[in-house]
C-alpha cells in the first residue's frame, strides 16, 4: 500500500475513504480534461469500501471510516459492507453543528471527529463576507466568561458533545492554546446558546467559477454528499 510506503509504516491505526467521489487513477492525483474540469472515476463509494475491508483483513489497517459523507451513504456502506465505519470525520463547528448527522451517528455506533472546529479562517478560498466564526461576538463573550479564547470554546463546544475534535494550525503557540481545553467546562446553557448558532454554513466545499460565479465543484456528480439535509 502507497500510503504506508510514504509513512515507513508497517500498518496505520485508522484509515479513511476522504470524499465519497473518485477521481480517475494515475500519477496525478488531481486529473483534469482539456477544460479544466476534473476526470472522476465510475467508481462507487462502496467498491473502495470493500477494498478497505481488505486491507484490515490483511492486517494492514486496525480501523477504517469515512469522511464527507452523508447519512444515506454511511448507512448504504453498513447495509453492505462487512465492516462497519469506526468513525465519520466531518466538518462540524458553531455555524454547521451537525446535530442530526451526530445524532445518527451515535445511533450506529460511530464515532465523529470534528474537523474544522474553528471554521478554517486560513482557508486559501475564503472570501470577503464570508462569517469569521472566531470574531462572532457571542463566541467572544462567552470566552471571555471563561477567560478562554474564542477558538478554546469552540474546541470545548465539540469536547463537550463527546466527539472527537482535530482543530488545525501552524503556529506553535495556537497549538499550544488549543490543548489547553481540559481546565473547564462550558455550563448547559452556554451550550444551548452555541448550539443556536447553527445556520447551517460549511467552510470546506470545493468550489469552482461558473460564468463568473463561484459553485461547489461537484455538486453535478451522483456521489455528492451535500444535498442531503445530514
Amino acid at each position: 500500500m502507497q500510503t504506508l510506503k510514504d509513512l515507513q509504516l508497517d500498518y496505520l491505526d485508522l484509515y479513511l475513504i476522504h470524499w465519497p467521489i473518485g477521481l480517475k487513477s494515475g500519477d496525478n492525483p488531481f486529473p483534469k480534461n482539456e477544460d479544466g474540469t476534473l476526470q472522476y472515476s465510475d467508481v462507487h463509494p462502496l467498491e473502495s469500501w470493500q477494498e478497505m475491508e481488505k486491507l484490515v483483513d490483511e492486517g494492514l489497517v486496525r480501523s477504517i471510516g469515512l469522511s464527507n459523507f452523508n447519512s444515506k451513504q454511511v448507512t448504504e456502506i453498513t447495509s453492505k459492507g462487512r465492516i462497519k465505519p469506526s468513525v465519520l470525520q466531518v466538518e462540524c463547528h458553531p455555524y454547521l453543528n451537525q446535530k442530526d448527522l451526530i445524532n445518527f451517528c451515535n445511533e450506529n455506533g460511530i464515532l465523529v471527529t470534528a474537523f474544522s472546529p474553528l471554521g478554517s479562517p486560513d482557508r486559501p478560498w475564503a472570501k470577503p463576507g464570508d462569517p469569521l466564526l472566531l470574531e462572532d461576538n457571542e463566541i467572544v463573550g462567552i470566552a471571555k466568561k471563561y477567560k478562554k479564547t474564542a477558538a478554546q470554546v469552540c474546541i470545548r463546544f465539540q469536547i463537550e458533545r463527546e466527539l472527537s475534535v482535530i482543530p488545525k494550525s501552524t503556529t506553535a503557540h495556537r497549538i499550544k492554546e488549543n490543548s489547553e481545553v481540559f481546565d473547564f467546562s462550558l455550563s448547559s446553557e452556554d451550550m444551548k446558546i452555541i448550539e443556536s448558532f447553527h445556520r447551517p454554513w460549511r467552510a470546506c466545499i470545493p468550489m469552482t467559477e461558473i460564468d463568473g460565479k463561484q459553485v461547489p465543484r461537484d455538486a453535478h456528480h451522483p456521489h455528492f454528499p451535500f444535498h442531503e439535509p445530514f
